[in-house]
């Protein structure tokens, strides 16, 4: 399956992708020197059989106690092993303390990337904590799949809705297997471009992925892209996904 997989993300272009199992205490104990032997056993079946993908460490840390003395102590993966980390809150509950919980981290010199809030359940009453993650330096990365409406209408709307507020860093394939969740990013690349520009959508697909990898700063936002309908802010839907397992990132034209 995952070399499947990996011949469908170099097919779509991706040439750059992270492996970011999950991390939840009691149901996905997943430590990193777990992540770094498969990737290492991943990479050279990838060099076998000749597909031209580079894999990462990574992981998909959920938002839990003790985050930051497993993270610099090197029990949990991050991205590359740099200070950018994967971080996912619950979907169906507001966690208690989400911003302080960022800030300690921040504080810390940890990086959490918030993954897919426009999928949480609980973002039409809490869209402001999302947007106070957002202010205080958390980057926001969002799921291809919500760009391109294949996650339904709510989660585009809410992925919509950031994009044109200019709040998205980065943005992920989500990908799970090779026919309901395939590796891919094509398809919300180019619907980025007729909303963003080719320049802005080239800082979310490809800079600030790599400034990632190298540990580095990611490039300031461009704030408030388009006017957003007040009514759109109002509009509520039930809809309630999955979590995140896989995050690529990357793209080569």
């Amino acid at each position: 399956m995952s070399i499947a997989m990996a011949r469908l993300a170099v097919a779509d272009g991706t040439r750059y992708i992270a492996a970011t199992p999950h991390y939840m205490p009691g149901m996905y104990d997943t430590d990193r020197t777990h992540v770094l032997q498969i990737v290492d056993q991943f990479r050279s079946a990838l060099t076998a059989e000749g597909i031209g993908l580079t894999v990462y460490e990574g992981g998909d840390v959920h938002v839990t106690t003790g985050l930051v003395d497993k993270l610099k102590g090197g029990t949990l993966p991050t991205l590359n092993g740099t200070r950018y980390f994967l971080f996912e809150p619950p979907h169906h509950v507001v966690p208690p303390k989400l911003v302080e919980t960022a800030k300690t981290l921040l504080d810390a010199g940890l990086v959490p990337i918030l993954t897919h809030p426009e999928r949480l359940t609980w973002i039409e009453k809490r869209y402001e904590l999302v947007c106070e993650l957002d202010e205080i330096g958390v980057p926001i990365q969002l799921t291809a799949g919500s760009i391109t409406g294949d996650f339904g209408s709510r989660a585009k709307r809410w992925s919509d809705r950031m994009i044109l507020e200019g709040r998205v860093d980065i943005i992920a394939s989500d990908a799970h297997n090779t026919v309901s969740r395939p590796p891919g990013l094509s398809a919300a690349v180019r619907i980025l471009h007729g909303m963003i520009g080719e320049a802005n959508t080239h800082r979310i697909t490809q800079v600030n992925p790599a400034l990632i990898l190298r540990n580095e700063v990611l490039q300031p936002k461009l704030r408030a892209q388009m006017p957003i309908d007040e009514s759109e802010k109002t509009k509520q839907t039930n809809w309630s996904l999955s979590s995140i397992k896989d995050a690529v990132f990357g793209k080569k034209r």
